[in-house]
């Protein structure tokens, strides 16, 4: 799936995708969600089930190619989400069979890193985790490199846990390659991309702006989860860190984008992924 924002293009290289996960929303019922006609057939099940799509977005401009969050990884164990545990998909041979083979990538853009979003950050070669784009830097916010590099092993919290491993695995090799690069949203990146400040899912948490020839995109992080966010933004996720942030930016971005020409690009809508927002009622939808 490709996209074109006047001279860039922007290609959506799907890892995995999970047909049923409700549990991302849990307010979001079949019941609820049967009440919303548009998100069907592209984003939930017959059943009313929300569906997702795990996918890292390329996006090549005249003068730089760049990989937008990194999925999940291979060979990677991360119990108790026996769902994200010790995959092996072809990612990293599509991404080459799409164009760009990794040593081709200048940045990595972390939204932030969460394990679905740093995974291939890194590659398993001989035991050892490496950089998986040895030529590119690699972008992350320094709130979330704060936040998740020092996580207490003896914290409780199991998602912690799982956390303080996808550092060790999928962002301090990066560090110690002196490939990362920490930022501030919101920030340039390079001609025609930029980060802006999307906080609450995470404190550093970053969507990138896309902008050639007077067209524009938004890839947007985990700032919304699923569309059917845009009919409610107060449907909140228990993976946010701060709940009345996360809907607070939404609302912010929402109401700043809505009704304009940029093309919103889910980083975990299954389907058509993309579309225009556009008011509806006293929401919005995502008119694909």
């Amino acid at each position: 799936m490709k996209w074109k924002i006047g001279d860039v293009t922007i290609t959506k290289i799907t890892e995995i995708e999970y047909p049923e996960f409700s549990d991302v929303i849990p307010a979001a019922t079949p019941d609820v969600v049967k009440t919303i006609p548009w998100l069907s057939p592209h984003f939930v099940t017959a059943e009313g089930m929300l569906s997702l799509s795990i996918h890292s977005l390329i996006v090549d401009t005249p003068g730089a190619k760049l990989v937008v969050d990194t999925c999940i990884g291979n060979d990677r164990n991360r119990a108790p989400l026996d769902i994200m545990s010790n995959l092996a998909t072809s990612y990293l041979e599509d991404v080459t069979a799409a164009g760009y083979p990794p040593e081709s990538i200048d940045y990595v853009l972390c939204t932030h890193l969460h394990l679905d979003h740093v995974g291939w950050n890194t590659r398993l070669d001989n035991g050892k985790w490496v950089p998986t784009f040895p030529n590119a830097s690699y972008l992350m916010d320094q709130k979330e490199l704060d936040l998740f590099g020092n996580i207490d092993p003896k914290a409780e919290d199991e998602f912690l846990q799982v956390q303080r491993l996808v550092y060790e695995d999928s962002v301090q090799p990066v560090m110690d390659a002196g490939l990362a690069k920490a930022v501030e949203g919101p920030s340039p990146v390079c001609d025609g991309v930029r980060l802006i400040a999307t906080p609450g899912h995470t404190p550093g948490h970053c969507s990138v702006i896309i902008e050639s020839r007077g067209e524009s995109a938004m890839i947007t992080g985990d700032f919304i989860h699923h569309p059917i966010q845009f009919h409610d933004p107060g449907l909140v996720s228990p993976f946010d860190v701060d709940n009345d942030a996360a809907v607070a930016t939404r609302r912010r971005v929402f109401a700043e984008y809505a009704g304009t020409p940029t093309l919103i690009i889910g980083t975990h809508f299954i389907g058509p992924t993309a579309g225009k927002l556009v008011r509806d009622g006293d929401g919005y939808r995502l008119d694909v």
